[in-house]
């Protein structure tokens, strides 16, 4: 049913992006499972570099959230197996590059959280963190993290 979904939407999840430190893509406690923060790569190259409302637009910043969230789901796909052994998005936490004086950062990680709503609809409706941060690793414009419960 989600996989299914993400294939009508055209989006093929990628191999897990390879940690940038001593970490694990995500850790799977009881039929919980909690990712690393992820940020917008893709064939290990950074798609979107740079500070919110400075080199990165807020149009951007959506669409590197969005692809933060694809790879949280490839993490959790990971540990999971498939998708549709997901129950519940419970919660999301974005980290949004913010270069002074910007304040958009709900409407920036709702390029997540938009994206989860689609894909899981009910089942994606999450508690949510959206946070401006001053730097991030490797120069990254946004990272996200999510918590996903099992059936």
């Amino acid at each position: 049913m989600f996989e299914a979904k993400l294939k009508e939407m055209g989006i093929t999840l990628p191999e897990t992006p390879k940690p940038l430190a001593a970490y694990v893509p995500a850790v799977q406690v009881d039929k919980y499972i909690y990712t690393s923060g992820q940020i917008p790569l893709a064939a290990g190259e950074l798609k979107f570099k740079g500070k919110l409302g400075a080199e990165i637009s807020e149009g951007q910043g959506y669409e590197a959230a969005k692809m933060c969230a694809i790879n949280c789901l490839s993490a959790i796909k990971g540990l999971a197996g498939s998708l549709d052994n997901i129950e519940r998005i419970v919660k999301v936490v974005g980290f949004v590059n913010s270069a002074p004086g910007f304040n958009q950062q709900p409407k920036v990680i709702n390029g997540a959280s938009e994206f989860i709503g689609e894909v899981f609809g009910e089942a994606g409706r999450h508690a949510r963190s959206a946070v401006g941060v001053n730097e991030l690793p490797i120069d990254a414009a946004v990272e996200v993290e999510m918590i996903v419960r099992l059936k």
